[in-house]
């Protein structure tokens, strides 16, 4: 299926590794030319010429922390015009009310939660006066299933899906669509390491994460390809009647709550 994505220019955040390094693979085999942002620039360097030799799109990084003063002014300052925003950057805490502290609290919300929000506010207008945009939030199915071992992760994704419902209810008026994405587990470094913790917590045995990754459905996490695939998908005109709603990737792993 041609996405009809081809020239446009994308701009992806925390797009040096996880996720974001996905989503960049995704919309370069795409043919869309890319501005990276993360805090590595290294790896951003390296992703980059990776990108550009084998699909010849052009690729521009940023090496720019989001929680930094002015972080949205900079990035819209670099970037310029772009037809795709991808928040994706950041990654909340876990643990219980206790264990994350309001530093670590508001440090994880500075980059997700009001840095998303930042960036929205940031590239709006542009795309407001250009008549199309698209705005996707990688959010998180945290905000669905309210987890007291993620309480600053649960809390901050609600508020993220209530935002992007609220920013996209609207948008299309504009001529801009604003999705959020909610992936449940996914194949990374971050999974492995917060399912390496419960194993702990569970059975003083980190060794035996893999235990819960197969209680998941087919027994695994979901594949990075399989997310990155569907923001691809979104960001095309193949889902132009497509803004204000939130879109779960978890192998139904929200819908298998019971009372």
């Amino acid at each position: 299926m041609d996405l009809k994505l081809r020239g446009k220019k994308v701009l992806i955040t925390g797009a040096s590794q996880g996720i974001g390094k996905g989503l960049a693979e995704v919309f370069a085999e795409e043919g869309c030319d890319l501005h990276l942002v993360a805090r590595s620039g290294e790896k951003l360097a390296t992703l980059a010429g990776r990108l550009r030799g084998a699909h010849g799109v052009n690729v521009v990084v940023q090496q720019q922390d989001i929680a930094a003063p002015g972080a949205a002014d900079a990035i819209t300052a670099a970037a310029g015009s772009v037809d795709v925003l991808v928040n994706n950057a950041g990654a909340i805490p876990g643990g219980d009310l206790w264990e994350v502290d309001a530093a670590r609290w508001r440090a994880g919300w500075e980059v997700k939660v009001l840095g998303y929000i930042d960036l929205c506010r940031a590239f709006y207008p542009a795309m407001r006066k250009a008549g199309a945009g698209v705005i996707l939030n990688n959010i998180g199915n945290g905000g669905e299933n309210f987890d007291f071992r993620y309480i600053a992760g649960s809390t901050g994704n609600a508020a993220l899906m209530a935002f992007t419902r609220a920013l996209g209810g609207r948008s299309l008026d504009d001529g801009i669509r604003v999705l959020g994405v909610n992936p449940g587990p996914v194949a990374t470094d971050r999974i492995e390491n917060i399912m390496k913790k419960r194993a702990r917590e569970q059975w003083n045995d980190e060794s035996r994460f893999t235990e819960l990754l197969a209680a998941y459905p087919l027994g695994r996490a979901a594949h990075v390809r399989e997310v990155a695939d569907l923001f691809a998908f979104l960001a095309s005109p193949r889902s132009a009647y497509t803004s204000g709603t939130i879109i779960t990737i978890d192998g139904g792993l929200t819908s298998r709550r019971s009372i």
